[in-house]
């Protein structure tokens, strides 16, 4: 069973609760990097810079996956980047719990391919996964084609994910 809980904040109370959590002398947490460590057998270059490894996600796709949601009987899909959001979205589809508002900003358009049969798609960079929204975002995929949600964001509350396929 899914339960949601909607939250109104009064203007005061949403300004207070900004400043709150942004105190200046609240420590900041420190990144930490961990040491590279050396390859047997390769030498490294002076002065070279080390190049990252890129983890796969979750799913086994470096490139991301893309995530289809059902709203209402409609879908739409999302390519999610973010390996956490990624294993939100595994969560949710294995049926755990976990925030399961689709949130992200809508960007007119056709994003190669993914999110077929609409006009729009939501940003790869500015998606995630979340417990509240405000509703202003809330609505159905045909809802955002028509201009209808309101903010530039799209944030379906009903919405399920029905499927997680790896991307390109």
């Amino acid at each position: 069973m899914r339960i949601e809980v909607r939250f109104v904040l009064p203007g005061l109370l949403l300004a207070a609760l900004a400043v709150a959590c942004s105190n200046p002398a609240a420590p900041s947490p420190t990144p930490t990097v961990p040491a590279a460590t050396p390859t047997p057998g390769v030498t490294p270059t002076p002065g070279a810079t080390p190049t990252p490894l890129v983890s796969p996600s979750p799913t086994g796709s470096p490139g991301g996956v893309i995530v289809t949601i059902r709203v209402s009987g409609e879908e739409y899909r999302v390519l999610v980047l973010d390996p956490q959001q990624i294993a939100n979205a595994e969560a949710l589809l294995a049926g755990e719990e976990a925030p399961g508002i689709p949130n992200g900003r809508v960007i007119v358009g056709d994003d190669g391919g993914v999110n077929t049969g609409w006009s729009w798609h939501i940003d790869s960079n500015d998606f995630e996964f979340v417990d509240m929204t405000i509703e202003l975002c809330d609505g159905r995929p045909s809802f955002v084609e028509r201009g209808e949600v309101d903010g530039g964001r799209f944030c379906p509350w009903s919405a399920e994910v029905v499927d997680i396929a790896p991307a390109g």
